[in-house]
């Protein structure tokens, strides 16, 4: 029992550590990026999003919110989700267009460099689709959402 009690300790220790390093090694130029254009976020939460860019979580104006920098700090995307009915009357025209009869599952309003546009997630029966759709209502990428499907049966 005690040798339990000491790998849970060690198991602890170590994922707080680890946790702790993506804070502490978050690039000053980062950080400064995010205040200056995130000043009144709150509950921040840093990771490495992969060996060049950095993801924050935060609240801020009561929303949920994802923001991605470069490694030296370069602002490049910005996300929050919001709900079905807050879409645009010409991107709820294209859905009903292009993805007749599809329910929409999540959606997001995505921020870049290259301008404001929503991504939809929906689905139709087995069918399940992610629509990329501009703030006019132009189509701008539909791809099939492939699940890892995990087998129920043993």
């Amino acid at each position: 029992m005690k040798n339990l009690s000491l790998v849970g300790m060690a198991l602890f220790f170590l994922s707080y550590t680890a946790c702790g390093q993506a804070k502490k090694n978050v690039p000053e130029e980062v950080k400064t990026a995010f205040t200056e254009r995130f000043a009144t976020a709150s509950h921040v939460k840093w990771s490495k999003e992969n060996e060049t860019e950095w993801e924050a979580e935060f609240k801020m104006d009561k929303k949920d919110y994802s923001a991605n920098f470069s490694n030296d700090g370069k602002w490049m995307e910005t996300e929050y989700k919001i709900s079905a009915d807050e879409l645009p009357a010409a991107v709820k025209a294209t859905i009903q267009k292009e993805f007749d009869g599809y329910k929409i599952d999540a959606s997001e309003l995505s921020e870049t460099v290259d301008g404001k546009m929503y991504e939809i997630e929906m689905e139709k029966g087995e069918i399940e689709v992610e629509a990329i759709i501009d703030m006019e209502g132009n189509l701008i990428k539909k791809e099939a959402i492939q699940e890892d499907e995990e087998s129920d049966e043993d």
